[in-house]
């Protein structure tokens, strides 16, 4: 049994379990929901009945079950791996790599890859034996993804998640070109009433930001480095395509038909900040753009 204790900030006030589901990154927020009616939280103290709405100021403690054996296989998956130690790793994932093992993806995962190479050393948060994965990267997104490989390091990680101090840097290609060479969008972001499938930014949200500046301009695209400073689901997504800008070959939040050589969104993290778990050591890494970024940023180039 573990016990952790998070204090509520202001901006992340709203329901306890997609709180807790933000702050310890690998519950869901249906499972953060059976651990508060197990009584296993405790608001200030007191075991709410069900998943009340914080206003902020509040202490939440939750009691993490032990872990449970994991029903996935490991799989010998080649892993880009740009940072490792006994703590944590880091691996650039491609596009088309499933994070998690889900209904219609069991197996082929960066979870399947990471428990084939690191065998038993996996953080067991949320109550299930598996990879601590520490933050999550969609599908047909590419970048650095950190994982933790005990308890205490998924912790520390997951509250630098928290309070900002673990930084991550996108690029990506967006249609149209921005007025501005820097801004900040500061929208909060919750399920699409029209479709619960997608994100999208609603006045009952939780709170979202977004810094983004130019790298560089093309007739009628914009090359974009974006820093999360929260780290909501699709956040850089649904953020550039509510300011009038999609990222290119985004079919979810922008143009229906796919781009010609480019599989998904032309979105990368390439850069990763965070204070290691154990030495308290400030880590930089970073990691070059993907080839086909790397073609739709030629094409456009020569479109000037």
């Amino acid at each position: 049994m573990e016990t952790l204790t998070f204090l509520v900030n202001p901006e992340d006030a709203g329901r306890l379990d997609a709180f807790l589901a933000a702050q310890a990154e690998d519950l869901t927020r249906s499972g953060a929901a059976r651990l508060i009616e197990e009584g296993r939280v405790l608001v200030d103290g007191k075991r709410p009945a069900k998943s009340l709405r914080l206003g902020g100021g509040e202490t939440v403690t939750v009691e993490l079950p032990d872990p449970e054996p994991l029903d996935v296989q490991p799989e010998d998956i080649p892993l880009d791996i740009v940072y490792e130690d006994g703590d944590v790793i880091v691996v650039n994932k491609p596009k088309g790599l499933v994070v998690h093992p889900a209904p219609g993806h069991p197996n082929g995962t960066l979870v399947n890859a990471l428990l084939y190479h690191c065998g038993a050393s996996l953080s067991g948060i949320g109550g299930v034996l598996r990879p601590g994965i520490v933050h999550r990267i969609d599908r047909n997104t590419s970048g650095l993804i950190i994982a933790a490989k005990n308890d205490l390091a998924h912790q520390k990680l997951a509250a630098q998640l928290a309070d900002h101090t673990l930084a991550r840097t996108y690029e990506c290609i967006v249609v149209g070109n921005l007025r501005e060479d820097s801004g900040t969008v500061d929208a909060p972001i919750g399920r699409c009433p029209a479709d619960r499938k997608k994100q999208a930014v609603v006045a009952d949200g939780r709170r979202a930001v977004t810094h983004w500046e130019v790298i560089a301009r093309y007739p009628g695209f914009t090359h974009v480095r974006c820093r999360l400073e929260t780290g909501r689901t699709h956040q850089i997504r649904v953020h550039m395509a509510y300011i009038g800008h999609p990222i290119l070959g985004d079919t979810v939040y922008g143009a229906k038909k796919p781009v010609p050589g480019l599989q998904g969104q032309c979105l990368h993290a390439v850069g990763l900040q965070f204070l290691h778990p154990r030495t308290g050591e400030a880590v930089t890494l970073s990691c070059p753009l993907p080839e086909e970024f790397q073609t739709q940023l030629r094409k456009l180039d020569a479109k000037k």
